[in-house]
């Protein structure tokens, strides 16, 4: 029997799984700037053409990571999610779990958190694939204010957001559908939501918080309590951080 096809594939799936493992550790030294083809293969001591069979270009490998990136922390906050609640947690007490979960990859992987929400990388353009792993942050969001929604947890806002819908279709399905008043501003709250939880990490992640509050996983969790009142949840605070 002919095995060569399945050699072949192992044998890029090894190289392929080598060149991202000495890709992420040039990307704590070096940042996504310092990446190469090259030096990716001198580092995991690879050919050039090995490494091109299976990223032919910078940005393949780029794109690579990313996907990695946004597959990883979406994943730890999903289980996160589940095991809250499978332990019959309410949406706020969900949101916490999930959001430190977020927090703590955060900080195990501040180089990949770099790559995926720091400064844009020069001559980088993030392609269509990257889109449905980006989304699992917000959808885990959205799925936790969806059933607190659901479950009567949400508190209606004291005024909605003014004017016609902000947003695009994408959004609204995510959510799975635009709900009636007066919660009918609720997806426009959770993107809020959601951009407060990243710029938070940004801001502890890249240590712009160290000198102002004395517990920062204590602020965090404060923080995230802060900015879910803006979608109506409450969520607990004071328990031991993660």
């Amino acid at each position: 029997m002919d095995t060569s096809g399945a050699s072949d594939a192992d044998e890029n799936t090894g190289t392929r799984a080598a060149a991202k493992v000495a890709a992420r550790q040039l990307l704590a030294k070096l940042g996504a700037g310092g990446l190469s083809l090259d030096a990716v293969a001198r580092s995991g001591g690879l050919s050039v053409t090995d490494v091109e069979a299976v990223f032919p270009h910078r940005d393949d490998l780029l794109t690579a990571l990313v996907i990695d990136a946004y597959n990883e922390s979406g994943a730890a906050m999903e289980q996160a999610d589940r095991s809250a609640s499978d332990a019959q947690a309410p949406a706020g007490a969900r949101l916490l779990a999930a959001t430190r979960a977020l927090r703590q990859w955060s900080f195990d992987n501040a180089a990949e958190f770099t790559l995926i929400y720091g400064s844009p990388i020069p001559d980088y353009h993030a392609p269509q694939d990257t889109v449905p792993p980006a989304s699992r942050t917000p959808a885990v969001l959205a799925g936790i204010v969806r059933s607190g929604l659901e479950a009567g947890e949400v508190t209606p806002p004291r005024r909605a957001v003014p004017g016609p819908p902000l947003l695009r279709p994408e959004a609204v399905e995510l959510f799975g559908g635009l709900p009636e008043a007066p919660f009918s501003d609720i997806i426009e709250r959770g993107i809020v939501l959601w951009s407060s939880l990243i710029g938070l990490l940004v801001f502890q992640v890249f240590s712009r918080t160290h000198d102002s509050v004395s517990d920062e996983a204590a602020f965090f969790d404060y923080a995230i309590a802060v900015a879910a009142e803006s979608v109506g949840l409450v969520v607990p605070v004071g328990e031991t951080s993660a």
